[in-house]
């Protein structure tokens, strides 16, 4: 269907119609007559002529002024019509499409208005709320925990001044990112649902639904079996400011700090209800396995390893060498026994253990919680290294640290362990490497793009670091 637009007023034909001319002509004489009677009225009156001239004098120099006025103060004709043209583009850094995200916590007084104040010194600021939970205090006084976007050339500073302005104190501030827009009840039924499917997923969860912190678990007793101070912690668990410290249910205590931020009761609760919904499920491991098939021909399974498999390494223990133990634990062989239910405890970490067709368990695989930081560990029977078991291994454990939102794992073995440097290099991962008296820690980076990693000694002496970093055989 063919569209038609009216033509413009200007290119329209005009038709002449003689009825306006006759309009306009007779009242050009009903004006000459009004014209004439008024004349006739002054003229004959006191000084009409004198009052005539002057008003034909004041009419001609306002005709003047106005023409002269019209002529300095001229306005240019409109500019032809132009294509509707793109909005200009405005600046990335603030455009909506490239905002900032923070979590913001701050306390304000408990009464009504308290929160309404806040809320509209954010708004002034053009800041958008997108989600809100509050932390009432037992003391009095509500801490209201923010997750916020902001125009990017907002500063923390202001943002945080304007808190201040509107009755918030206390206030602490960092980055967040996409990870912190999932809504606070889904973030928890997701890590209730990882930590009933996995022992292991407790410190994990606990570490993801209170944020940075350092989680460590204390066992019941020492390697040399007397008990273990700090392990005691009651059922109801303690709060102190930035520590809080849980019954753990298979035994000993979980101690959660966060020295930056103090926990609020809030976070409290939510926590002691993980810990119990791990001691109501009891012990649980995912069974699944793989099996793999070696270069030789042989076929190898793969599965995770719990305290049931002491017995197996303990064998597997008694089948390997000195040296393997000793690059292993990194101290005397006679203690590698005494680490094996640490080891194999869910608390500290997760284990993958290979076994031959047969069943026999050849190797063991850890993934180990270390506070803030994660490390990886391999023991290889003798007669079963240089297979590629150790490489087969060492790749599950570093999904299984990037699926647990891992930045990095460290290897800690010797300079002549030349198996371990292999399958560390073998990642295709950044790596760093520290280097003391013999001790090699090997630290990955899981967060960065895969490179063609080189050998120490390969490296510009600037960058390879020698620290001073001691990790205790495990």
């Amino acid at each position: 269907m063919t569209d038609r637009n009216p033509a413009p007023a200007a290119q329209r034909p005009h038709r002449h119609h003689w009825r306006r001319d006759l309009v306009e002509l007779a009242a050009l004489f009903c004006a000459v007559a009004v014209a004439d009677g008024i004349a006739n009225l002054v003229a004959h009156g006191p000084d009409g002529p004198v009052l005539l001239v002057a008003s034909a004098v004041a009419l001609l120099v306002t005709a003047a002024f106005h023409t002269w006025w019209a002529r300095r103060h001229s306005h240019a004709p409109p500019p032809a019509a132009k294509a509707p043209s793109d909005p200009p583009a405005a600046d990335p850094g603030s455009t909506p499409a490239n905002p900032a995200l923070w979590r913001m916590r701050t306390t304000v007084r408990d009464e009504p208005g308290s929160l309404a104040a806040l809320c509209t010194a954010l708004a002034r600021e053009d800041v958008d709320i997108l989600s809100l939970q509050t932390h009432p205090l037992p003391e009095g006084g509500t801490v209201d925990e923010f997750l916020l976007r902001t125009p990017r050339e907002l500063a923390a500073a202001d943002l945080t001044r304007a808190v201040a302005q509107a009755g918030g104190r206390s206030t602490w501030i960092e980055r967040a990112d996409a990870h912190d827009l999932v809504d606070a009840p889904t973030r928890v039924l997701g890590l209730a649902t990882r930590t009933a499917l996995d022992a292991a997923e407790l410190p994990l969860a606990l570490r993801q639904l209170l944020g940075r912190c350092t989680i460590q678990s204390i066992p019941a007793t020492t390697l040399s079996g007397r008990p273990n101070a700090g392990a005691d912690a009651p059922v109801e668990g303690v709060l102190e400011a930035t520590v809080m410290r849980l019954r753990d249910p298979s035994g000993g205590a979980i101690t959660v700090e966060r020295p930056y931020l103090p926990f609020t009761p809030t976070e409290f609760a939510r926590a002691r209800a993980l810990v119990e919904l791990d001691a109501r499920l009891g012990h649980r491991m995912p069974r699944s396995q793989d099996v793999l098939t070696l270069p030789e021909g042989n076929e190898i399974t793969v599965r995770r390893a719990d305290g049931s498999d002491l017995e197996a390494a303990r064998a597997m223990h008694e089948r390997c060498s000195e040296r393997t133990l000793g690059l292993r634990y990194h101290g005397p062989v006679a203690d590698a026994d005494r680490y094996l239910g640490h080891l194999l405890s869910p608390r500290f970490g997760r284990t993958l253990a290979a076994t031959t067709a047969s069943g026999k368990l050849v190797a063991l695989g850890h993934l180990l919680w270390d506070g803030d930081e994660t490390e990886v560990a391999l023991l290889i029977e003798d007669d079963w290294q240089r297979r590629g078991i150790g490489s087969r291994l060492l790749r599950r454990l570093i999904a299984m640290a990037v699926e647990a939102g891992c930045d990095s794992v460290y290897a800690v073995t010797q300079a002549s362990n030349t198996g371990m440097v292999a399958a560390m290099r073998g990642l295709g991962l950044p790596l760093d490497y520290q280097i003391e008296e013999g001790t090699l820690v090997i630290t990955a980076r899981l967060d960065a793009t895969p490179v063609v990693s080189r050998l120490p000694y390969e490296l510009p002496r600037a960058q390879a670091p020698y620290g001073t970093r001691q990790h205790p055989g495990r």
